[in-house]
């Protein structure tokens, strides 16, 4: 039987010219959430000549194509039927410092978290408090990722991406990026025309951190200033997420299912004057956010479970795969907790994961 799989896979790279191209391929172990579908193809590319030999070939003309990086932040309800295709090259490096920034450039296809570490035994100041955020480099300005005060779009220089549609290596700038809450061009005006294929970070040769993040803070308040350090500032970020996440090795989950609710002043104020003890945080442009978590513990999802899916004990704003559940059941779940909020709240919950249906 392996043979004949073997000359199956052979035969389908001889026509379509692509040698790690998979069919019929279980993306069990490449979704944070553990949800077993299958894709029609597979393939991981690790260079941009594999990536331009895909774009010519008949495969992508005819088959839908899906991009994934560390599939932390996607939820399949289905198998899909076309190409899922990752991009795994990797490698970091400096190409310019000056007196007080460096700028480093690291290929998509790295672990997030690699890179974290590798500005933190560096020195490097600027994304110690992005911390253990799981997923890939170039997963990160799609979402732009945050975490305890700080955005990828406080230190992102620039991106390189591969357009489809003509098929070259183009740049945007920080700006270009149109980054917004969990939000940028990639998700909008770019969406499904484009992978990427390296990010450019500005970050700073001179010490100093953002600890505004209440939490953060009280997890360093017994530490002196002096002894303030970059490892010790990444290490306390690393606590709080290991005491409040759960790994999603041993649990699957994709972190924080929704984003948190944004208001205008006037609809902040009317919404704490009704619900004083809400949980929120206050944005430099006088709007807040109103915490997600907070919302769904008081509609009573914290640690309830439905089947083989939950909220997380310690954090509500986590959906949970307590193993064996489908992609369906999740978003179920989900959807009853929209209700929920709503129904109580007046406040729509949108998602923060990618959802394939």
């Amino acid at each position: 039987m392996e043979k004949g799989i073997t000359q199956l896979y052979i035969l389908i790279a001889k026509v379509t010219g692509l040698m790690n191209l998979q069919k019929n391929y279980s993306l069990k172990y490449l979704n944070t959430f553990g949800v077993d579908v299958i894709a029609k193809y597979f393939l991981e590319i690790h260079s941009e000549k594999e990536l331009d030999e895909f774009i010519q070939s008949d495969l992508r003309k005819n088959e839908q194509l899906l991009i994934i990086g560390g599939g932390s932040n996607i939820l399949f309800t289905r198998d899909y039927d076309g190409v899922v295709l990752k991009f795994s090259k990797k490698g970091i490096s400096v190409i310019e410092q000056k007196e007080d920034f460096v700028l480093i450039e690291s290929s998509a296809g790295e672990l997030w978290d690699d890179l974290v570490k590798y500005t933190v035994r560096n020195k490097l100041y600027g994304i110690e408090n992005l911390s253990l955020i799981p997923g890939s480099v170039g997963a990160a300005p799609i979402q732009n990722i945050g975490a305890y005060g700080t955005e990828l779009k406080d230190v992102l220089h620039s991106v390189e991406y591969y357009d489809l549609d003509d098929g070259s290596l183009k740049n945007l700038s920080n700006a270009q990026c149109n980054f917004g809450y969990r939000n940028s061009i990639f998700k909008n005006e770019l969406k499904n025309k484009f992978i990427i294929t390296k990010v450019i970070l500005k970050l700073s040769l001179v010490k100093k951190f953002n600890l505004s993040y209440k939490s953060l803070s009280d997890e360093l308040k017994n530490t002196p200033e002096h002894e303030l350090t970059i490892e010790t500032v990444s290490e306390a970020v690393r606590n709080i997420r290991r005491s409040k996440l759960p790994d999603p090795d041993l649990l699957g989950n994709a972190g924080s299912f929704f984003k948190n609710p944004e208001m205008d002043n006037e609809t902040f104020q009317l919404f704490i004057n009704k619900f004083p003890d809400a949980i929120y945080f206050e944005q430099s442009d006088n709007t807040y956010k109103i915490s997600a978590g907070w919302l769904i513990e008081k509609c009573g999802y914290k640690g309830k479970r439905i089947g083989n899916v939950g909220a997380y004990e310690k954090q509500a704003l986590i959906i949970t795969n307590y193993g064996g559940a489908t992609g369906n059941e999740i978003l179920e779940y989900a959807e009853k907790i929209i209700s929920d909020v709503k129904n109580n709240f007046g406040i729509e919950l949108n998602s923060e994961v990618n959802i394939i249906q």
